[in-house]
């Protein structure tokens, strides 16, 4: 408003000064760091309607017009607020926090019965009932995944809606880590019974059987009684956990022979992992976050309870960081749009803000897959605008024929927005399209304005690639190949932070970390797969999915590790005498263990960073200098053996069979179960690791010699070529 006042245009701007406000005003919108991405798009939209629609719709002079064009718009925004709005609350409210709600009692439900199928396939007669039991539960695990999703995208928009009134119910803030606690146990429990294979259970009589059925049950309770939990006031709770709360009921008996049980144990040590986090009260919520470690599929989120200095400092710290990455953005922002308005006004001067527009609705600051967007974006402005010229013809001037062609037409799309051909950008280009042609008068020919609308999105969309493609020339492969490495980086900075006398907590941010790392490798991969080719080698999309499926599982395993080190760390002084005996055994096998993994690892590492093989061996100074095992022709393995790996998972199991035949061990039954269970634990988890290190190493050796089909690829002889090339 206060430009078009101070210039006074008495035709419009010029097309370089249209250009210029644009590129300036965009910028400065961009730059913004605290602004929501939906208000930025709508700041956007703004400032191309604005500076590059006509002005025909305000009269007087110009000044008048300066001021009443910028409020026709804002007037015209208004009018959509207000039925978006409506459409929120009829027919019926749809709420964020109410969706929440129902989610989170739908997975409560859906957690109750996988908990009956994987109990009852713990106790199953043989491996085929097993099977189909794991089957079933694993289906529902599917279910609580999705489940798990959708309350991640409404539980940040559920606090807008309740006011801050005393009267009335706060919703839990972190509803997904208090369901995350359930699904961690329950994830783990599937992982075990994947491994089983001595069917029927033999270290459990009918008393032992019942003793965990019994627990079962009294988790199914708790599980029933959460959303209660959640939506009651201390004093309720308190009373109906009087009614609830049940005497300790300890673990099946734990046998001697534990070399062939390890994935048994595992599985006990999980269900008890889920009975303790189920007994949590609201008012320890607070203190369990900050010992409750996230899993794969959990987002990191910021925790709550953090004093605000520290909030305040790392918020600084991330304003320094992300400054450079920031302007970036803003310049891609501002001229993508710049270049949309600019040609789509050359092109047709009345309909040169439909480029703009393209670019302001779909701008993002991430990295994107911009050509498989670019494309559903065209098809579904395509079908959309064909649709909405039928819809336009049949109906003429009917306006109630028109709403009716339109209401369905959402219905449609509502699909096709969650189809894979055309995905959620195609499916919202396709109702943009049909909803302003179907939605517009007394404007010429429908079929004329939807024509200039396809050329004008081509040329907004065209735009954008081209831009993105200049600031951001690296391809999704090449950041799919760096995030591998950064990936078994971070991997190995958390093996070696397996440490017991500090308990997990160093272990929280590299394991957060990790998380990050595993989905931006996700990320790139999918954007990778849709990329094209030109004259570059396909995309080995099996080989990094391969890789990224082993990682996941590693850090699955780190976050059931953690948990058993954590309650040895805060149960360690109950051991008595034999504590530091425990602990220092415990740390020499840990020791142990992160050679082998992590000299594997920082391999990995080396080796895929290498670009190109050829110039590598061009790159050493003599080849005298290679070790003389591999001049013989040797190969060797950059993992461990099976047999090693064996051994070394062996060592805990061994422990453990010491702690419970130990005389001198002076320690309460439960406590005693507690620590085979946690050894146990490690012994699967640890062997659990060197197995997907192999399977890493495997992927690896796939993706190079993918990359190199003419050579005969040896892992081992490469990472000695760069042993000596360093040297």
């Amino acid at each position: 408003m206060l430009a078009l006042f101070l210039l006074r245009p008495p035709d419009g701007f010029s097309i370089t000064t249209t250009t210029l406000a644009v590129v300036l005003s965009s910028f400065a919108v961009a730059l913004l760091g605290s602004t929501d991405l939906i208000a930025k798009r709508i700041a956007l939209g703004q400032i191309v309607i604005i500076y590059v629609a006509p002005f025909e719709q305000a009269i007087g002079p110009d000044h008048v017009k300066a001021v009443w064009h910028p409020v026709h718009v804002a007037a015209s925004t208004a009018v959509g607020v207000v039925a978006s709005v409506l459409a929120l609350l009829f027919p019926y409210p749809r709420l964020a926090c109410y969706e929440v709600t129902e989610k989170s009692k739908l997975y409560m439900e859906v957690a109750t019965e996988r908990l009956r199928l994987l109990v009852n396939a713990f106790y199953a007669d043989n491996s085929a009932c097993m099977a189909a039991l794991t089957s079933q539960a694993r289906y529902l695990a599917a279910e609580s995944t999705k489940l798990l999703q959708n309350i991640k995208l409404k539980q940040a928009s559920s606090q807008w809606e309740r006011p801050p009134l005393r009267f009335i119910p706060l919703y839990p803030k972190e509803p997904l880590v208090r369901l995350q606690d359930i699904e961690t146990p329950l994830k783990g429990m599937e992982v075990a019974l994947s491994s089983t294979t001595s069917f029927p259970v033999k270290f459990s009589d009918q008393q032992h059987k019942g003793n965990l059925l019994s627990l079962r049950d009294h988790i199914i309770l708790r599980l029933g009684q959460q959303n209660i939990m959640a939506n009651t006031k201390q004093e309720n709770f308190m009373a109906r956990r009087e009614l609830l709360d049940k005497p300790h009921l300890s673990l099946p008996a734990i046998p001697q022979n534990l070399k062939d049980f390890s994935p048994l144990l595992f599985f006990l040590f999980c269900f008890d992992l889920l009975y303790n986090g189920t007994l949590t009260t609201p008012s320890a919520d607070g203190a369990r976050e900050n010992k409750v470690m996230p899993t794969t599929k959990q987002a990191t989120v910021a925790s709550k309870d953090e004093p605000s200095t520290k909030r305040r400092n790392s918020k600084n710290i991330c304003c320094v960081n992300v400054s450079g990455e920031r302007l970036v953005v803003a310049l891609k922002c501002s001229l993508s749009l710049g270049l949309a308005v600019l040609f789509g006004v050359l092109f047709s001067n009345g309909n040169g803000y439909w480029s703009g527009l393209t670019v302001a609705i779909t701008i993002t600051p991430w990295r994107q897959a911009t050509f498989k967007l670019a494309n559903d974006r065209a098809q579904g402005t395509a079908i959309g605008s064909v649709y909405g010229v039928l819809g336009s013809v049949i109906s003429q001037n009917l306006m109630e024929l028109r709403f009716l062609a339109l209401l369905l037409w959402i219905i449609f799309t509502s699909f096709l927005r969650r189809s894979q051909m055309y995905g959620h950008a195609g499916g919202v280009a396709a109702i943009i399209s049909t909803l302003i042609i179907l939605g517009r008068r007394h404007y010429g020919p429908p079929t004329v304005f939807a024509i200039a609308r396809l050329n004008e999105t081509f040329i907004g969309l065209s735009c954008s690639v081209i831009v993105e493609l200049l600031l951001q020339p690296t391809r999704a492969s090449t950041l799919a190949r760096a995030q591998l490495s950064g990936s078994l980086l971070t991997l190995n900075e958390c093996i070696e932070s397996l440490v017991l006398s500090t308990g997990p907590v160093p272990l929280k941010e590299k394991q957060k970390k990790l998380e990050q790392q595993v989905n931006a490798l996700r990320k790139y991969i999918d954007e990778a797969q849709m990329e094209p080719n030109f004259w570059f080698l396909p995309f080995p999309v099996a080989c990094y999915q391969k890789l990224h499926g082993s990682l996941s599982k590693m850090m699955e395993l780190l976050c059931f590790l953690v948990h058993g080190l954590e309650f040895l760390a805060e149960e360690s002084h109950g051991l008595g005498a034999a504590r530091e005996k425990i602990q220092e055994t415990i740390r020499g096998d840990l020791e142990q263990f992160k050679i082998i993994a992590g000299s594997s690892l920082k391999c990995f590492e080396e080796v895929i960073q290498v670009k190109s093989l050829r110039k590598l061996e061009k790159e050493l100074p003599r080849r005298s200098e290679l070790p003389n095992d591999l001049e013989l022709g040797n190969y060797g393995a950059l993992s461990a053996g099976e047999e090693e790996s064996e051994k070394v998972a062996a060592l805990f199991l061994q422990h453990a069979v010491e702690v419970v035949e130990g005389h001198d061990v002076d320690v309460g039954e439960d406590l005693k179960s507690q620590v085979v269970l946690c050894l146990a634990t490690f012994g699967f988890c640890i062997g659990g690791l060197l197995k997907e290190t192999r399977e890493i190493e495997n992927g690896i050796l796939e993706l190079l010699q993918w990359e190199n089909p003419g050579s005969h690829i040896n892992l081992y002889g490469i990472s000695c070529e760069i042993k000596a090339l360093a040297a």
